[in-house]
């Protein structure tokens, strides 16, 4: 059977063209493809307005899957770690980042897999402790290459390092051509994770847990890569692979008690 992925939601700010409605929930195509390319079955969660609403949800939520996908989107607020907004920060979704932070912790409490994906990537670090840049240009002055790219977003144009003998090098080598839409990025790892790939110029690209069996981040966008680039799509086959074993652990558990 596929495993059960989750996708958190995003919504829209406008009015939707095809429902008579405003704020629309809605998932990035291109990672739902790639989840069903890679053999898992995708489920969107959408976020609650209500933010008191948000642990609750995402405990009743964390029973539904077997494997959990934060994908890009808005910057992270950073108030959540314990800093005022610059002037240089984009538009921010609180209510999203409290059901993100409160789906991370269950989902880690769980022993779920995770994937992250840019925005994803920076939600994580930030619930389990970490910080952010929140403008690479005006923040960071050792940034030396242009990390919100100009190109269109499925091509690459820069090359990240991966620490060899990681999940992510088997995935992909040691070095890695890959597309750049952000001007966030992590600052401060958080405990627990360690940084497996970086930019030429030190931005942080990729992170995993310290055992690199449960958590997946990058910086980059997969999910409009693997059409062109085959070894992109086995970041989220590893997904799809982790929570095919978490779901058959499991089911063992259940049938052994």
């Amino acid at each position: 059977m596929r495993p059960i992925i989750a996708l958190t939601g995003d919504a829209l700010e406008t009015p939707s063209p095809i429902l008579n409605e405003n704020h629309a929930d809605f998932a990035p195509r291109d990672i739902k493809t790639a989840i069903i390319k890679a053999g898992g079955l995708p489920i969107i969660l959408p976020f609650p307005d209500d933010v008191s609403l948000a642990a609750e949800l995402a405990q009743a939520a964390v029973a539904t899957f077997d494997g959990l996908l934060l994908p890009g989107g808005p910057d992270v607020d950073p108030t959540l770690y314990g800093e005022e907004p610059s002037p240089s920060i984009g538009s921010t979704e609180y209510p999203k980042d409290r059901f993100e932070q409160a789906l991370i912790r269950a989902t880690v409490a769980a022993g779920k897999p995770i994937m992250a994906i840019c925005r994803g990537m920076q939600i994580l670090n930030v619930t389990l402790g970490g910080t952010l840049y929140q403008d690479l240009v005006s923040q960071d002055p050792d940034v030396s290459i242009r990390h919100a790219q100009a190109a269109p977003g499925q091509y690459p144009t820069h090359h990240v390092s991966i620490q060899p003998g990681t999940q992510l090098a088997n995935l992909l080598g040691e070095r890695a051509y890959v597309n750049s839409r952000h001007h966030e990025a992590v600052k401060r790892v958080a405990p627990g994770l360690q940084v497996v790939a970086t930019a030429p110029d030190g931005v942080i690209e990729a992170l995993a847990d310290q055992q690199d069996r449960q958590i997946m981040a990058v910086q980059w966008h997969p999910e409009n890569l693997w059409q062109q680039d085959a070894a992109e799509l086995r970041l989220f086959a590893l997904l799809v692979k982790r929570a095919k074993a978490y779901a058959a652990q499991q089911a063992l558990g259940s049938m052994v008690s």
